[in-house]
């Protein structure tokens, strides 16, 4: 199932974007094998580690490091989230494996990259995406900067970014036979996120200045708003047809105060104009006269909410696997449909070494020996 359908990839074993980039390819259709230490707990909550075969497997002792070899040498693609140079310490650097299999596909995934003054520093997410000059954008006027959570460096910028570079190396491997390594930093994929907004600041769109610009909550077509309820509501009126509509259904098309939309000065009034309307009304009051117009409206829904919204709901947009209710496959395909997601929930290390033609004696001395499970 999936357009990725007997593809093989290692996945060494770590957190936030190194897996998140194993479940999107597993999500459409790559055979996906963690490679996680012998003792590790399986969280089988975890939508990132779903539709994974698991081997516990000691990277530690030169039994466990010939065993991943071995896998190597049956597989496409291989990702790792280590600091740079672990995995040549451990004896499963790029050079060690791409000498055993030359069409292998070597993704690593780092915060800083694999080179570059902050390349062996610690960080997280908050760090590489102030790096990058993303940070800096994201908040209100005359307040702080405020991280969204961890979506645009470990996920968006890292993670996705990663599997998007597998899957274009795997593409070349397969026309050339030609492998590669992959260096995906979060750094590099979050100012690729930013291209538009780059874009923005050379034609004089853009200012430094936080909370100023039209995307960033300065005007007051596009913006979030409370309602009478404490709850919220999204407006992103920005084209003059979509602005028009949400003055003539919220009636403020007859106040001459708003025809003058993109006159910055007025912004700040206009907005508290908007504030004390929106208001008046509770979220689904609001909802029952801006939903599916042309308004550019979508009520701002909590993780609690979101699955059970009719528009989620049609589309399947979350599914309930191992009872866990997660996010969907996403995008999907006409001729390649994905796999329902599967959650996690034991290793399967003897099996895993069965197909490699490991016999049943040295299946039992390696986890006799704790060097996998």
């Amino acid at each position: 199932m999936g357009p990725l359908a007997g593809l093989r990839i290692i996945e060494l074993a770590g957190i936030g974007p190194g897996p998140f980039a194993g479940m999107m390819l597993a999500d459409h259709g790559a055979e996906v094998i963690r490679v996680d230490r012998p003792g590790a707990r399986i969280d089988v909550r975890d939508p990132l580690l779903r539709s994974r075969t698991l081997i516990g497997v000691d990277l530690k002792s030169p039994d466990g490091v010939a065993v991943v070899r071995d896998l190597v040498r049956s597989a496409d693609g291989l990702i790792e989230g280590f600091r740079p140079g672990v995995t040549e310490r451990l004896g499963l650097g790029p050079d060690v494996l791409l000498a055993d299999n030359p069409r292998l596909v070597y993704g690593r995934m780092t915060g800083w990259g694999q080179t570059g003054p902050y390349a062996h520093a610690a960080g997280h997410d908050i760090n590489y995406i102030a790096l990058a000059g993303a940070l800096h954008a994201f908040g209100r006027a005359g307040e702080k900067p405020t991280p969204p959570i961890n979506m645009v460096g470990d996920f968006g910028g890292g993670g996705m970014m990663l599997a998007f570079g597998m899957v274009s190396a795997l593409l070349h491997a397969g026309r050339t036979g030609e492998g590669q390594i992959i260096d995906a930093a979060m750094t590099d994929g979050t100012a690729v996120l930013m291209s538009m907004i780059w874009g923005f600041r050379a034609n004089g769109m853009w200012s430094d200045d936080r909370g100023t610009n039209l995307l960033d909550t300065a005007a007051h077509f596009y913006d979030t708003y409370e309602t009478a309820d404490g709850r919220w509501i999204s407006i992103g009126s920005i084209e003059p047809q979509f602005y028009a509509e949400l003055r003539r259904l919220t009636g403020l098309d007859t106040d001459p105060a708003f025809d003058g939309q993109m006159d910055r000065t007025a912004w700040g009034s206009l907005k508290a104009t908007l504030t004390a309307l929106f208001k008046t009304r509770t979220r689904d009051e609001w909802c029952a006269v801006l939903e599916m117009t042309d308004v550019c409206f979508a009520p701002v829904l909590s993780m609690a909410e979101a699955p059970a919204h009719p528009h989620n709901a049609a589309r399947g947009t979350f599914v309930d696997a191992g009872g866990v209710t997660q996010p969907a496959p996403a995008p999907r395909y006409s001729a390649t449909a994905t796999a329902a997601p599967a959650m996690t929930t034991a290793f399967s290390g003897a099996a895993v070494l069965a197909r490699l033609g490991y016999d049943e004696a040295r299946i039992a001395a390696l986890a006799a020996a704790g060097t996998v499970r």
